[in-house]
This record gives C-alpha cells, sequence and structure tokens, in this order.
C-alpha cells in the first residue's frame, strides 16, 4: 500500500530528531514533506537547517490548500497528515497527532514543559532565510 505523508511544520518541529523522523518515514512513504500555513521562507529555513528534503514546494497558499492540491497530484492509496493541533484534516486524508505518530513510529518528542530554551533556539529566528 504506497502513502503520502505530510508534517505540518509544528508537528515536525515537536520532534527530537525531525531529520532522523523524516528520513526513516521514507522507508515506508512514497512521499514525505512539510505544509505550513507560515510564509514559504520559514518552512524553507527549517528544512534547510535540519538537512530534509521536502517533496512539496513550500507555497502561499495555507497548508490545507496544498494538502487538497497534493491530493489531486499524488496517487497514493493513503494520505496522513500528521499536525500538533486538533484542527480537521482535509477530506482524503487521515489525521494524526504528533503523540500518536511519534508513538507508532518510535520517534522521541522534545520536551514542551521545559522552561528554559535551549542556546540554539535562543540565537535563531525562523522569519527570514
Amino acid at each position: 500500500m504506497s502513502l503520502t505523508l505530510a508534517f505540518e511544520l509544528s508537528a515536525l518541529r515537536r520532534l527530537a530528531d525531525p531529520e532522523g523522523a523524516v528520513r526513516q518515514a521514507r522507508q515506508w512513504s512514497e512521499h514525505v514533506g512539510v505544509v505550513t500555513d507560515r510564509p514559504p521562507h520559514v518552512l524553507t529555513k527549517f528544512t534547510r537547517d535540519n538537512h530534509i528534503r521536502n517533496d512539496f514546494e513550500p507555497a502561499v497558499e495555507p497548508a490545507a490548500e496544498t494538502l487538497e492540491h497534493l491530493l489531486a497530484h499524488f496517487d497514493t492509496d493513503r494520505f496522513v497528515f500528521v499536525a500538533e493541533s486538533t484542527a480537521d484534516a482535509p477530506e482524503g486524508w487521515e489525521l494524526r497527532s504528533t503523540t500518536d505518530a511519534a508513538d507508532r513510529a518510535g520517534w522521541d518528542l522534545t520536551d514542551v514543559s521545559s522552561s528554559t530554551p535551549s542556546q540554539s533556539s535562543t540565537n535563531e529566528r525562523d522569519d527570514w532565510p
């Protein structure tokens, strides 16, 4: 059974090793990529900084529109959308929470309860390339 897997950017940011998760997902997915409602340069910077090959072109359109476009252009049996929020996935996409996807795939999550941001996160900005 072929699969297209889309991560919402905020979901991928919750993973301790986003590059490793995407690399592993490529073993059982035909298409793997990242979508967001944020500006395209934010997505491009994140994927570049984390060495992630995104099968989906960063778009100005909202993530839901991008997902609808992918549904129409990719010929796979399943479409799975991993998102941090409980927002509905567009029709035709199976919604998985970040926690559920990480649990099923064996991915570690970052500690969101940490009150002190890491040194690297305080020096990095995602509002420009």
